[in-house]
């Protein structure tokens, strides 16, 4: 019995210490996670973290351009070169694709590119503005706000903040825990972007505020804008940065005009590189000049993010287009390359060691800089073969008949192609109204034109026309604005309507050629000889994985798909000429590559080389 009763006090004594053990382990994690907490504020002249002077000196990344497998890496190359901040876009439509489904899984896995950045002692600027440009497809917005054509995007139409807000409050449960307000490592928001160049509707401006505040973005705040553009794009109360200047006494000047006569000073985007147009040539800036640049605007004590310190690859359809008033349609090319610093494939450029020796000289004492990771490896792959065909035509899905065309937004399709099928019986001029953007013209099955919008075409003559002949057109989407005065009027396809003679053509079959699965096509092993875009598929065996570029000179104009994932576009006007393929998505045995070529025909081989080609432009 008196064994049982020490048994029994001695249970309830052991109890007893592990609650008040769990009790101060909980008090000391609370203690440590209040230790932790830091405290970001904007001074006169400096930005202020824990109350002591902090110069930015930021780098902008993007987690839906850089594999995820390889954030960690490019973070570490960041840290190396001497920063100590990333900047990133947030894109709404990589985010919610359809309306009401969001997706932050993967690539598109925000929260974990940010934690990826505070376990490599990394400082995140965020811009989920919605609003992005970036030369990303509709400047970041879901394509689905164009269903409605009378909805207007960047406005105080309710149709488009309700789904903005809802969009923004999604976010939030990803990200507002993740400010340094909470213990994170998010310093400051963007709310809108460069929104000077657009309007200047500061009703606007404010309600984006109080959308962020509402969703719990309870941190430092700011806007955006290039110098010219800061009258109309700043939000009286709030940092207003600037975008491109490079003149310190010009920064510092400007942000005290707009921010009641005092700092801090804030380069938001700085340009280092700059990005590439289809048909136009290769970009670059003197790594020599940018250095210079660099180090007069640190001396300065202004802060700075560098846009773009590693751009990495828009995949899948999602590259943008500029248009302005005075300058045609234009979209860019998939490699985001951006002659930035960090190289596509995450490999230091002789600028990455320029701007290095820089910053080295502005680190604060006692601090240094760690070891540059190693380059990675990159092989070529030879005559990768093209065994298996599929003409595109011959396996179209069930279409859509109309009176009229409609456009892609009607289809309800968001990126891709889509081929219009109509009867003619008599020669003349056919007339595709505002197209958008690219259109390859067949009859009876044979091509015979092609109608590009960069270079305003819209028509061409049909000659040796027969009665009740089968008039083809394939409409590809190029790629949404992105940046400027037209960014709302963005729907795509024949948009208003195709005529022929001055006569409006009647009576359409249409069929949705989105490109998001390949599986429907039945590939045989005899190449196909007809005039029509085709599916090129082929198998290659490794047994070592390393960086490669599929080599696109031979060909015309499509995508590639490798293992299941849409590398980008190519196209034979260059200036890009390859697509990167990242290690980490080859694998050690078979592999799979499908190309689609709507311009070309014939392919046999396709061909691998252990370096980029960025910079070739070809005619024919």
């Amino acid at each position: 019995m008196i064994i049982n009763l020490f048994l029994r006090k001695n249970n309830f004594f052991n109890r007893l210490l592990s609650s008040l053990l769990i009790l101060t382990l909980a008090i000391s994690f609370k203690q440590s996670a209040a230790q932790s907490k830091h405290t970001f504020a904007l001074g006169d002249t400096d930005f202020l973290l824990d109350g002591k002077p902090l110069q930015m000196i930021s780098g902008e990344m993007h987690c839906a351009r850089v594999p995820r497998e390889y954030w960690r890496d490019r973070m570490k190359m960041a840290k190396a070169m001497g920063l100590n901040t990333i900047g990133t876009y947030v894109f709404w439509n990589a985010h919610e694709a359809q309306k009401g489904k969001f997706d932050f899984s993967g690539n598109n896995d925000i929260a974990e590119f940010v934690r990826v950045a505070q376990q490599e002692g990394l400082w995140v600027v965020l811009r989920p503005s919605p609003y992005a440009c970036a030369e990303w497809e509709f400047g970041g917005y879901p394509w689905w706000l164009l269903k409605d054509s009378t909805l207007k995007v960047r406005s105080k139409d309710t149709r488009f903040i309700s789904a903005y807000t809802n969009y923004i409050n999604n976010l939030a449960k990803q990200l507002v825990p993740l400010q340094v307000t909470h213990g994170g490592n998010i310093l400051m928001i963007q709310i809108e972007n460069e929104y000077g160049s657009y309007s200047d509707d500061k009703s606007y401006l404010d309600l984006n505020r109080k959308i962020f505040r509402d969703a719990g973005f309870d941190g430092v705040l700011f806007t955006c804008d290039g110098a010219d553009q800061m009258p109309k794009g700043y939000l009286p109360g709030y940092l207003p940065a600037v975008n491109g200047l490079e003149n310190p006494a010009e920064v510092k000047a400007l942000i005290n005009k707009y921010h009641n006569g005092k700092g801090p000073y804030y380069v938001a985007e700085w340009y280092p590189g700059w990005f590439d147009n289809w048909g136009k040539k290769h970009a670059r800036v003197p790594a020599e000049r940018a250095a210079q640049k660099l180090d007069d605007i640190l001396a300065a004590g202004i802060s700075i993010n560098m846009y773009m310190f590693h751009g990495g690859t828009t995949r899948d359809f999602m590259n943008g287009a500029n248009m302005n008033v005075n300058d045609p349609y234009s979209p860019q090319v998939s490699s985001y390359d951006y002659d930035a610093p960090l190289d596509e494939a995450g490999n230091p450029t002789p600028k990455y060691y320029k701007f290095r020796e820089v910053i080295s000289r502005y680190l604060p004492k006692g601090q240094t800089l760690p070891p540059v990771p190693a380059n990675k490896t990159a092989k070529a792959i030879n005559n990768i073969k093209l065994s298996a065909y599929a003409n595109v035509f011959s396996y179209l899905p069930k279409a859509v008949t109309n009176e009229r065309t409609l456009t892609f937004e009607d289809l309800n399709q968001a990126y891709g192609f889509v081929l219009y099928r109509t009867k003619v019986s008599s020669k003349g001029m056919l007339k595709l109204k505002d197209l958008r953007d690219y259109a390859i013209i067949y009859l009876n099955g044979k091509q015979i034109a092609t109608l590009d919008r960069r270079l305003k075409q819209d028509s061409v003559m049909l000659a040796n026309v027969p009665a009740n002949a089968t008039l083809d057109i394939l409409v590809e989407n190029n790629g949404r604005i992105n940046y400027g005065p037209y960014l709302a009027d963005n729907r795509h396809g024949i948009t208003k309507m195709a005529s022929l003679n001055g006569k409006e053509l009647l009576n359409w079959n249409m069929y949705r050629l989105p490109f998001t699965n390949l599986s429907t096509f039945k590939y045989a092993a005899k190449p196909f000889t007809a005039t029509a875009p085709g599916l090129y598929k082929g198998t290659f065996t490794l047994t070592t994985t390393a960086d490669t570029y599929l080599d696109m000179r031979s060909f015309g104009k499509g995508f590639v798909f490798l293992n299941g994932h849409n590398l980008g576009k190519y196209w034979q006007i260059g200036p890009q000429q390859t697509l990167y393929v990242p290690a980490g998505w080859l694998k050690k045995g078979k592999n799979e590559v499908i190309v689609f070529d709507e311009l070309k025909n014939g392919h046999r081989i396709l061909n691998a080389i252990d370096h980029a080609i960025l910079d070739q432009n070809i005619t024919n």
